[in-house]
């Protein structure tokens, strides 16, 4: 298995919890590159993305979470790769609260996207803090052909780059 591979694996079979402590406001994003396939994963706290991390109470919370539903599934709306790697979304899965016990409640979510021209691909905005107001950091990690990194990003910096 090549080393991005094997990094990759890694990223995306622990729970996003294992990476660190669940914080309000503050959310996770693992990205992996090989190849032409960008994989992000991503864990934010529902209270972030919300304002409750419970289940929803009445029309009006089940209706903000519906919209989140919806939104997370626009892979699209939420990250744009460098524009002239000219990639497209290959696949999206969500993973919303169950809220079936237990303190607190994430979303998480995989995406992946291919990219005509890999090598231009220098990195990834996030709309993420446009539509969330509630979430202030988004602590990232990459792994790729340029090598590995970390990168807080937050709504004044909004973009992974390498």
């Amino acid at each position: 298995m090549k080393p991005t591979a094997l990094i990759a694996a890694l990223f995306f079979t622990l729970p996003a919890h294992a990476h660190k402590a669940h914080v309000h406001g503050e959310g996770r994003l693992d990205v992996a590159i090989e190849g032409d396939k960008i994989t992000l994963a991503l864990a934010l706290p529902l209270d972030a993305v919300t304002g409750f991390e419970r289940a929803p109470k009445n029309d009006k919370e089940k209706a903000a979470l519906a919209s989140a539903e919806k939104l997370f599934n626009d892979a699209g709306a939420l990250f744009a790769p460098t524009p002239a790697a000219n990639c497209a979304v290959h696949s999206v899965e969500v993973g919303m609260p169950k809220f079936d016990g237990g303190e607190h409640a994430d979303v998480e979510a995989r995406y992946v996207f291919r990219c005509a021209n890999p090598a231009a691909l220098k990195g990834i905005e996030t709309a993420l803090f446009k539509h969330f107001k509630r979430l202030y950091r988004l602590e990232t990690q990459r792994t790729g052909p340029t090598g590995q990194g970390a990168q807080r990003l937050t709504p004044k910096k909004p973009v992974l780059s390498w």
